[in-house]
């Protein structure tokens, strides 16, 4: 829910989103990650932290679109569709956190039961992407407004807690 303004937002940049699509390649992502999570990160030589502030910094950005009302994340010329995809797939729906949390899931429950929680999560992703439009009416254009820069500030500390969480200072 706390990514409905920013589906709002790609939908009015790319006039659409397409919520099987966007749900279909989280749900591709964390099936992937879930059986070659570990392998993949290890073939490039990064951790699961280095992996997550990553995710993070893509996090910290869109908030700070959604907080300040400025677009940074900018399509190229010919890539139009592509917000389904980046950043709605990935880093929102399947992102550093829902990956890093599936591979800690992995450690302590047995896979079915792992995609049965990805498969109970994609429906909900689902139903809540499809549903924008209507909240979109029923906000109308301040309490819209009001939600993204709220949402926006909440996005940011997930990813200052993200950054606090693996990165040591000092």
């Amino acid at each position: 829910m706390g990514s409905v303004p920013i589906v709002i937002n790609l939908r009015k940049k790319e006039g659409k989103i397409d919520s099987v699509k966007a749900t279909i390649i989280s749900g591709v992502l964390m099936v992937v990650f879930l059986f070659l999570g570990q392998s993949i990160l290890k073939l490039f030589g990064l951790d699961v932290g280095s992996f997550a502030v990553a995710g993070a910094i893509i996090m910290f950005v869109i908030a700070m679109e959604m907080i300040l009302g400025v677009t940074l994340f900018r399509d190229e010329p010919g890539s139009s569709g592509t917000g389904s995809i980046v950043p709605l797939a990935f880093p929102l729906i399947a992102g550093a956190g829902t990956l890093t949390t599936i591979l800690s899931l992995r450690a302590v429950y047995e896979t079915p039961n792992i995609l049965v929680g990805i498969v109970i999560n994609l429906v909900f992703v689902y139903i809540v992407l499809k549903s924008t439009n209507w909240l979109e009416r029923k906000l109308g254009k301040s309490g819209f407004a009001i939600l993204r820069r709220v949402f926006g500030i909440i996005l940011l500390a997930i990813a200052v807690k993200i950054f606090k969480e693996y990165i040591v200072i000092g």
